[in-house]
């Protein structure tokens, strides 16, 4: 149920990202959800991708900085406060989450998040009966 997330530190400079997206491609990596988060000097692009180590690979031999990541993945509905409570069980549990980004499909939302405990994190979904999507779920979308 952990999934394997790249994350790649972009310099801000106009084509980066392109050149990361078409060598993935050319590669016949698929990235299934993504996420970048930008300061005056960087960016941090969040990723979770078809083959994570072919990937990681590929990417660092074109000189990009690339860092493997744990991450947990779960649906809720669609619905307003749905997300809410998936992070009470996790509060609920003391588990902290770090950053999460998500994105919906018809009537079901799907989160992925890094937490300070993962194993733990899993546990305490299935514990509620969350449904948890491994990462051969998300390589279908």
């Amino acid at each position: 149920m952990i999934i394997k997330q790249l994350s790649v530190f972009l310099e801000n400079k106009s084509g980066r990202l392109h050149e990361l997206f078409a060598t993935l491609g050319s590669a016949n990596i698929n990235v299934s959800a993504c996420s970048v988060a930008d300061t005056s000097d960087f960016g941090i692009l969040r990723m979770i991708v078809s083959e994570p180590d072919k990937a990681r690979e590929i990417l660092k031999a074109k000189s990009f900085s690339v860092n493997v990541n744990e991450v947990i993945s779960f649906a809720t509905p669609n619905t307003p406060g749905a997300l809410a409570k998936g992070l009470e069980i996790l509060a609920g549990a003391g588990i902290g989450v770090e950053y999460l980004y998500g994105y919906s499909i018809g009537e079901k939302s799907f989160i992925a998040l890094r937490c300070d405990n993962p194993e733990k994190a899993v546990m305490e979904f299935q514990r509620h009966q969350l449904e948890l999507i491994c990462a051969s779920d998300l390589y279908k979308f």
